[in-house]
């Protein structure tokens, strides 16, 4: 069964985000080790992790283009391997904002989530049929697989407090750091803030719709957040 244009709509823009942010995490990589710049460093590891929650996304989208129908998805593998890196976007995202906001405590934010984080991929993996959900299509190969997270789970409410966590640090703190800064600095904050606020934003209503023309607007924005990430910490 060909694609259809929801299909076509989910498939494009969730490879789309999946390649973007894994080359720019790579990009930030590079820069930050010709630079010597520690927050561009932990941006580009924050979103090369972001990019790799799209895993499946992507291979879905794929298997449906050579075949013409979804992936087999009977062990719950699109979950899996979509979930699995979320902990990384956490650990790193908040170890960025800790290093501009509160530097000297970024090495005990980053064990208590480095910990937080093993013990959401454990509760991942040991019980995947309680902690994720699967939306199949009508018709196989019309659409790709959706995957969400089961409300009441552990793993769920993990995902909730890191979603929050980064919102509170990164978001108001880098708000706070612009109000209180002049100049350049005070631009920079903001950046960084509005690049905070977009992609937390863009992640939420990922997960809570369901794939249609408003995926256009939502991981666009989720883009758009790491070019003002960037500008907010390039030199």
């Amino acid at each position: 069964m060909a694609l259809s244009f929801i299909g076509w709509l989910n498939g494009l823009t969730a490879s789309g985000v999946f390649l973007f942010s894994v080359i720019f995490g790579l990009f930030a990589i590079y820069k930050a080790r010709k630079t010597h710049s520690k927050p561009l460093l932990y941006l580009g590891l924050t979103y090369f992790f972001a990019g790799l929650i799209f895993t499946g996304d992507f291979l879905d989208f794929v298997t449906v283009l050579l075949t013409q129908t979804n992936i087999d998805n009977s062990i719950g593998i699109i979950g899996l391997i979509n979930w699995m890196w979320f902990p990384g976007v956490a650990i790193f995202g908040m170890y960025f904002g800790a290093e501009l906001i509160v530097p000297k405590k970024k090495w005990t934010i980053f064990i208590i989530y480095l910990i937080l984080g093993i013990i959401f991929d454990v509760f991942l993996f040991l019980d995947p049929a309680s902690a994720l959900t699967y939306t199949y299509p009508t018709i196989p190969g019309e659409d790709l697989i959706n995957d969400n997270l089961v409300l009441e789970s552990v793993v769920s409410i993990l995902a909730l407090i890191f979603l929050l966590s980064i919102l509170i640090l990164d978001g108001f703190g880098f708000l706070r750091k612009a109000i209180q800064s002049t100049g350049i600095i005070r631009r920079k904050f903001y950046y960084l803030s509005l690049g905070a606020f977009l992609y937390i934003i863009g992640g939420i209503l990922d997960g809570l719709f369901d794939p249609g023309i408003s995926l256009i607007f939502i991981r666009a924005a989720m883009i758009i957040s790491a070019l003002l990430f960037y500008l907010g910490v390039k030199k």
